[in-house]
């Protein structure tokens, strides 16, 4: 799933308006972490995480690694927080591009 420029864009205003959800500590990426994120995307289909100060990994390839392993797009990254989207199988559009 490939998003377009304006699908980008448009996802990009819908997350400047929503809490960050997900918090990522020493910890990293464990399945706990993993199953929280696609349990998270499949209510709400974007969210944002936050890298706390204390990871140890580039914030970049984390968003990367994420997203290929929850099956999301990774919509924008600033600083220690990124925004993922992947579609809900259930419940399409609530949260994204499905109403554009």
């Amino acid at each position: 799933m490939a998003l377009t420029s304006k699908q980008r864009a448009h996802l990009k205003g819908l997350a400047s308006k929503i809490p960050v959800i997900i918090q990522v500590g020493k910890g990293g990426v464990s399945d706990n972490l993993i199953r929280q994120i696609d349990t998270a995307l499949e209510a709400r289909e974007l969210i944002k995480i936050r890298f706390l100060q204390n990871v140890d990994d580039d914030p970049e390839e984390l968003a990367r690694a994420l997203a290929n392993q929850t099956a999301a797009e990774v919509v924008q990254r600033i600083g220690k927080v990124a925004v993922l989207y992947r579609p809900s199988q259930d419940n399409p559009g609530k949260g994204g591009i499905a109403d554009e």
